[in-house]
Parts: C-alpha cells; sequence; structure tokens
C-alpha cells in the first residue's frame, strides 16, 4: 500500500503519512492509531511494537505458559474432557478464592511479573473448580471469574491483547454461571479491558453502560460494593469514550462516576476498584490526555494527591502525565517521572507498551551525542526495550 492510499483511506496528507513513518511526527491520539490499524486491517498492537517478552528477575517469562493454561484443549469440550484435576489434587473453593484474592493485592501493588508468574497456576485451579461446581454450589465459578478477570487485567497492561480477549471472556461465562451481581459486574470491567486493547472502543462503552445499569438495583441503599463496581464501570467506559474520542459522551460518564463517588464518600478499594473521588480525578486527567487536552494534563495533574492509593493507580497516573510532558516537549520532566514511577513499580513501567513509546520519542529528541553517553534516558530506554 502506498503512502498516499493509505492518506486517503485515512483522511490525511500523504506528507502526514510520510512524517509519521519515519518517526519525525508522533500521533498523539488513540483514535488515530486504531483508524491507521483499521485501514491497514491489523491490530492496535501491531503498530506499537508490542508486546515483548516480560522476564522477571531469573529472566523467566511466563506469559507463554499463560497461553498454554488458557489454550488448553480441556476448555473445548467436557464431552471428549470429562473435568478431573490434572494433579489430582481438588483444591477447596474458599482456599483458592483467598489466593485469587491476594494474587488481586500483588497486582495493586505493582507486582506484574509475580503475577504473571502465578497465572498459569491459577487458570488451572480456575478450570478443575468449574468441572466441580454444582448448581447448589456456584462458588467455584465466582473464583474462576475473579481469576480470569485478573489474567485479562494483566494481559491488557502488556498488551497481550487476543490472550486478554480469551480471558474476558472465560471470565464473563464463569460470572454468568456464579449468579452473584458483584461478581458479573467486576467481570464486566475485565470485557471492557479487553475490548480497550483490542481498540473497539464503542464496543467497551456499550458493554460497561449495560452491566451498569444491569446493576442499578444494587445501588440501593449506596452498598458501597455496588457504588464501587458501576463506578469503576463509568470510569472504564469513559476511558473508551475518550478514545473514540467522543467528549461529550466521556464528560457525561466522568460526571455519573463522580457521582456515585460522592455517594460513596471517600476513597475506598472494595472489590480491589481502588475507587473514590481521587480514582475520578485521575481518570478525568486521563480521558484529558486520550481528548488531546494535553495542557489540562500538565495544569491538573499536580493538584491530585495519590498517595494513599494502590501503586498500580499511582504509576498509572504517573505514566499518563509523563505522556503529557512527552508531548508538551517537556522532556526532563517526563524522564523525571517516568523514572520516579519505574522506582514505585519496574515492571508495571517497564513492560508498558504505552511507556515504551513514550521513551523512544524521548530518546529520538535527545541528540545522538546524548545517546552514546551513559544517562537516565538511556538506562530507562534500555530497561524497557525501547532501544536494542
Amino acid at each position: 500500500m502506498s503512502q498516499r492510499m493509505l492518506a486517503d483511506l485515512v483522511g490525511r496528507s500523504e506528507d502526514w503519512v510520510s512524517k509519521v513513518e519515519r518517526g519525525v511526527r508522533d500521533i498523539r491520539r488513540v483514535d488515530v492509531i486504531s483508524e491507521l490499524a483499521r485501514a491497514l486491517r491489523v491490530e492496535i498492537g501491531d503498530l506499537l511494537g508490542q508486546p515483548i517478552l516480560v522476564e522477571d528477575e531469573n529472566r523467566d517469562d511466563n506469559v507463554p505458559a499463560i497461553r498454554d493454561a488458557l489454550m488448553t484443549p480441556r476448555r473445548l469440550s467436557r464431552t471428549l474432557f470429562p473435568g478431573s484435576s490434572p494433579s489430582g489434587y481438588a483444591i477447596p473453593v474458599e482456599r483458592a478464592a483467598r489466593f485469587v484474592e491476594h494474587c488481586w493485592g500483588d497486582y495493586q501493588s505493582g507486582e506484574l511479573t509475580r503475577v504473571i508468574s502465578l497465572l498459569p497456576n491459577l487458570i488451572g485451579t480456575a478450570q478443575d473448580l468449574e468441572d466441580r461446581a454444582t448448581p447448589e454450589h456456584r462458588g467455584g465459578w465466582a473464583v474462576s471469574a475473579r481469576t480470569h478477570h485478573l489474567a485479562t487485567t494483566t494481559l491488557s497492561k502488556i498488551g497481550e491483547s487476543d490472550l486478554a480477549w480469551i480471558a474476558a471472556e472465560r471470565s464473563m461465562y464463569a460470572a454468568d454461571q456464579a449468579d452473584d451481581p458483584f461478581v458479573l459486574a467486576s467481570a464486566a470491567r475485565a470485557g471492557t479491558h479487553a475490548l480497550l486493547a483490542s481498540g473497539r472502543f464503542d464496543d467497551a462503552v456499550e458493554l460497561g453502560n449495560a452491566a451498569a445499569e444491569w446493576m442499578r438495583p444494587q445501588l440501593v441503599g449506596n452498598d458501597p460494593v455496588a457504588l464501587s463496581l458501576v463506578g469503576m464501570l463509568r470510569l472504564r467506559t469513559a476511558v473508551a469514550a475518550a478514545r473514540g474520542h467522543d467528549r461529550a459522551a466521556t464528560e457525561d460518564l466522568i460526571a455519573r462516576a463522580d457521582r456515585a463517588a460522592q455517594r460513596l464518600g471517600a476513597d475506598a478499594n472494595h472489590w480491589q476498584t481502588g475507587f473514590g473521588p481521587t480514582n475520578v480525578e485521575l481518570h478525568r486527567i486521563s480521558t484529558h490526555l486520550d481528548l488531546g487536552d494535553i495542557d489540562e494534563v500538565a495544569r491538573a495533574a499536580p493538584s491530585v494527591q495519590t498517595e494513599d492509593l494502590p501503586a498500580e493507580r499511582r504509576v498509572s497516573h504517573m505514566i499518563d502525565v509523563a505522556r503529557a510532558f512527552s508531548l508538551l516537549a517537556r522532556d526532563d520532566d517526563a524522564i523525571q517521572l517516568l523514572l520516579e514511577a519505574e522506582s514505585v513499580a519496574p515492571h508495571l513501567v517497564r513492560h508498558n507498551p504505552l511507556v515504551r513509546e513514550t521513551v523512544k520519542a524521548l530518546y529520538r529528541r535527545s541528540g545522538s551525542g546524548r545517546q552514546t553517553m551513559d544517562t537516565p534516558l538511556n538506562g530507562l530506554a534500555e530497561r524497557c526495550r525501547a532501544i536494542v
């Protein structure tokens, strides 16, 4: 496909396409990347050069093991593969539930590679619990939904969008069987994560809104869990609307989340949502970034205090602000903030595809002289594998 053909498909000039290809011009908006991906008939991840190896301190990468666990033929047919634990040991539902919630705590603490290392066995346990579940005892389905939700969120974070979709579908199916509104609302968050990672912004809005409206009866009496789950669904759909560049829908959804946060009354972490007034403000800033309001991100970010939020939320916010600084050519501020984020949760920074693209842009602008020196940016670029 020629540059002219691609330019015509996305409504841009041939010069614009040429500058993007040569790295002279950065694409600031996710919806533009999504439009290019559709024109080229590829996934967004293909344009971002993701994913890469997700190695821990021992240089182990467990993503292939997660893929094997999700794609085992045992899940294709229960007739051909009647349920039984491969290990011969049936883990009690209550014990499995406690361990999954502990792993959610690891994720929120920024222990990304630890969660990735545990997910293969967690998924296997979830599958065994599904096989042993009965109409009278549905707890295994709830544990499976939470496990696959954790897998979806983790895989989306590192750019494994196809695997994230498989995990999200498993989470939603298990949640349907669990017959618990909170489990289903939580699993719907997994679905929005997977759809966002695949660039399907309108579908993410549709799913998130449907789940939030379905949860409306649970909000009677200001139940804190219901408020937190609905609030996070509103925030995820706001992000999807912003990435689809629908400003009116974004502002409406942020306002709805804000009302839920005000009813909740304070920052909390029910069902590992981290939901509350502060999280609403962080998402408001994030949607400004996706909508292209870069100056507003830089202006609003310093006024938000994030110390009491989980590490994952704090680091995600710092990454957003660093991206805004980079787009404003405030390179030193961007580098400093990314290094600070890395000190809080190294693997969340080093394996984030958007960080990698930001560091690449910073590295290109740093000049050939600085690129040969031992600088903080060069070290960060190497750790993020933004350079080879």
